[in-house]
């Protein structure tokens, strides 16, 4: 039959299938195609075929007994290509899907007879089958976990749903908190007794800043590329693990093992250093004192897709990050949870449960794929493989502008903090600048005097009338005017280069300054 590409035991060295309650098969995996023939190929009567007259029960009747069984295993007759009958040890379990009931046969050979290569991130049949034999083995691995897919899932977007209102809200308030420090700030002379506690009122906001952007950055599902530029992981890679590089670590042992001609990577730098900050603050914390962490890069291209449990890979050109600590390693009955949001294992936490599934949302926004092994007692290694191209490219530096201006600015936001936060900035720095609550309210200032204002600025997320909705409405009235929009989660449009006429919340008041600044000179130049 036609193999299924959610079912996990795909690559598996041993035959393994899936029958509905009536013995038909339903999935397969390569090994069962291959021992069986194509007899597996998709006739209603196939089990009956499959199975030995010596079991001297119909499918549904050894079925029925199956679940009745106390023990899943059993030694059954099939019948295998060519028609011979053949002895397996065969391990079933029962699975549900929507209210119906499947049942998973996983079969290994007596001693003597063939055995398949396994698949990537597989046991050969041998090491499964003493697995199975002693208990060390979860009859459902890599199978058709329907209830626990579907109870994940659920968690999931419970979980998206809550950071997309968490972070849009903590934006908004903390872009006002950082907008205002960072003017004071700017305008207070260094002697003033009031300047560290304010400095102390920014560095905390900025700490609350980043919290709100990783709530972003997890809740936001869409991939997202406009931040994201050619370049070479080796650089942030080093970077960051120079973070670590301390006095306090100096019985860590670091291995660095980079790929010098590394494929390119589309990535957002920022962004992608966070992330590897993040894997590497676990593996510190997992090896303590004293132990060893390697992180390597590697090319690899794929001819062909890979699918196993461990990882699924499309054919194409790849970077490989792995991180590998000598740590205690993730306990199994772990392991599976440690993607979730929240989830930690710390009684008392230092940092929020957010990490690694962070890690994960960044990562899968940028089209990759992140796979976590860890052996009882043998540590944890993080591999990270992101789509790439076979080239090199070089980094290119940032052009610093003057800050003021003269310009007229409106300023569309239905946040009474915000306008006040960008009035204030923007006419300290010489801009001439209109406010306005909402977008029905902004259409009635343009249109009082479209060919004065200079730039547009508005929040995309507002009640009534949405910042898109505006955005087109001021472009029918004014083709030519710039448009800088902001948020603290979504984003202006699909097009890569609405990226330059794009601010996200939290802002500081100097970003605002820089980023008015580069969509005018923008516009003065098209």
């Amino acid at each position: 039959m036609k193999l299924d590409s959610g079912f996990g035991l795909d690559h598996a060295a041993w035959p393994a299938f899936v029958v509905d309650d009536s013995g038909i098969v339903r999935h397969a995996n390569e090994a069962a195609v291959n021992t069986f023939g194509t007899v597996m190929e998709g006739e209603p009567s196939l089990s009956a075929s499959i199975w030995s007259p010596e079991t001297e029960l119909t499918p549904e009747e050894f079925l029925a007994k199956s679940e009745r069984s106390s023990t899943p295993m059993t030694s059954l007759m099939f019948r295998v290509k060519g028609g011979a009958a053949a002895q397996f040890s065969t391990y079933v379990c029962s699975l549900l899907r929507d209210g119906q009931k499947f049942f998973l046969f996983q079969l290994f050979r007596d001693s003597g007879q063939p055995a398949s290569e396994p698949g990537p991130g597989f046991d050969s049949e041998a090491t499964a089958r003493q697995k199975f034999e002693s208990g060390d083995a979860d009859l459902r691995t890599g199978a058709f976990s329907f209830e626990a897919n579907a109870a994940q899932k659920q968690k999931l977007d419970c979980a998206l749903q809550l950071a997309r209102t968490v972070a849009l809200d903590f934006n908004n308030a903390l872009t006002s908190i950082l907008g205002h420090t960072s003017l004071v700030l700017s305008k207070m002379e260094p002697s003033n007794p009031w300047r560290n506690s304010l400095m102390e009122v920014e560095k905390a906001a900025q700490k609350a800043a980043e919290i709100a952007q990783d709530l972003a950055a997890f809740s936001r599902q869409e991939k997202d590329t406009r931040a994201q530029t050619p370049g070479n992981l080796n650089n942030i890679l080093r970077r960051a693990v120079e973070l670590f590089q301390m006095p306090g670590s100096a019985n860590i042992l670091w291995t660095l093992q980079l790929e010098k001609r590394l494929f390119t990577v589309n990535f957002d730098e920022a962004k992608m250093q966070q992330g590897f900050v993040k894997i590497l603050e676990n593996a510190v914390e997992a090896v303590g004192k004293e132990g060893r962490i390697t992180v390597r890069t590697h090319n690899q291209s794929l001819d062909e897709p890979v699918k196993s449990p461990a990882v699924q890979l499309g054919a194409g050109h790849y970077v490989c990050v792995e991180f590998a600590d000598s740590g205690c390693g993730i306990g199994q009955e772990v392991l599976p949870r440690i993607f979730e949001p929240f989830f930690t294992t710390k009684p008392n936490p230092p940092h929020r449960g957010l990490g690694l599934a962070w890690v994960y949302g960044i990562v899968t926004n940028h089209g990759g794929t992140v796979a976590v092994t860890s052996p009882p007692g043998q540590g944890t290694t993080v591999r990270i493989f992101l789509p790439a191209q076979k080239k090199i490219v070089r980094d290119q530096g940032t052009k610093i502008e003057d800050l003021r201006g003269n310009q007229t600015i409106l300023i569309v936001d239905d946040e009474e903090t915000l306008l006040t936060l960008g009035l204030t900035v923007l006419s300290a720095f010489g801009y001439k600048v209109l406010t306005a609550n909402s977008g029905t309210r902004a259409l009635e200032v343009f249109s009082q005097a479209p060919s004065q204002i200079d730039l547009l600025i508005t929040d995309l997320v507002m009640p009534g009338m949405s910042g898109r909705e505006l955005m087109d409405h001021i472009r029918r009235m004014s083709p030519t005017v710039p448009i800088l929009s902001t948020s603290g989660y979504v984003r202006p449009s699909s097009d890569d280069d609405e990226d330059e006429y794009y601010l996200r919340k939290p802002y500081t008041s100097q970003d605002l300054l820089r980023k008015v600044k580069q969509v005018l000179s923008l516009a003065e130049a098209s």
